[in-house]
């Protein structure tokens, strides 16, 4: 069964198509890549999905549920989470307070226990949330940086602390926007490495990069915008010799 499908969806920002009646299915359990040009529609599509955006055409639904054109924050809470492209952090907070600030409890057990008066409830709470938080910083590699400030991280930094918040709730779908974005080869093995053991959690992701060797390695299925329309997908071997793509993106490498 398909987690997520995307139907005709189009966006347009003025004369400017940037998504012109893309459809693409994601598959429960699978790494989905999505490669292309700049300006090909990549993250207009993961706006739309998440909410930021709402289409002008088409539809686009979540375990056979309609979310087209649903607020960010309700999309969040059906366990659709992601990552941006720009490394978003709260700059006062820790990296460990960040990945915290992750957590999405639901509205009913704040106002349980509010109502039950149990002063506890808060610290005992806000303690698993640490314990988690510090767990998926061993994951993600950032254990020894829990008490850096957020704002004193270096790109490569900022955007694993992105991921680590991402998962903490433990999405059902997570979309990681340019991920390895600014990163040497080690450290983008890394974030490959990090990606597949998201996936062994149980949570299914998709992918935008530009760097078409990352994605081809560990993707399951891949799909290539250009121009705002999907010109190509299938496993990674076959859209490597797929001759749009090649006149498109990868031939240009």
């Amino acid at each position: 069964m398909n987690m997520l499908e995307i139907k005709g969806v189009c966006k347009n920002f003025g004369a400017l198509k940037a998504l012109d009646t893309v459809s693409v299915s994601i598959k429960a359990g699978d790494i989905h890549g999505i490669i292309g040009p700049n300006g090909s529609g990549k993250t207009t599509l993961f706006n739309c999905i998440t909410g930021v955006h709402k289409p002008d055409g088409g539809s686009i639904s979540f375990n056979g549920e309609d979310i087209t054109g649903l607020r960010a924050d309700l999309v969040a809470n059906k366990g659709i989470h992601r990552t941006f492209q720009a490394g978003k952090l709260v700059p006062n907070l820790t990296v460990l307070e960040n990945v915290m600030s992750g957590v999405q409890d639901p509205v009913g057990s704040v106002i349980k226990d509010t109502i039950l008066r149990l002063p506890f409830t808060a610290a005992k709470r806000e303690k698993e949330i640490e314990e988690k938080a510090r767990h998926i910083l061993e994951i993600t590699g950032l254990s020894k940086s829990t008490h850096r400030w957020s704002s004193d991280l270096v790109w490569a930094e900022r955007q694993l602390v992105q991921i680590a918040r991402a998962i903490i709730s433990e999405p059902k779908l997570l979309l990681l926007d340019e991920p390895a974005s600014g990163m040497g080869a080690k450290e983008i093995g890394e974030v490959e490495n990090i990606i597949r053991q998201v996936r062994d959690m149980g949570i299914t992701v998709i992918v935008v990069s530009h760097d078409v060797k990352m994605l081809m390695n560990m993707s399951d299925m891949v799909s290539v915008l250009n121009f705002g329309q999907k010109i190509a997908e299938g496993r990674p071997e076959e859209v490597q010799k797929n001759p749009k793509v090649l006149e498109a993106y990868l031939g240009a490498e």
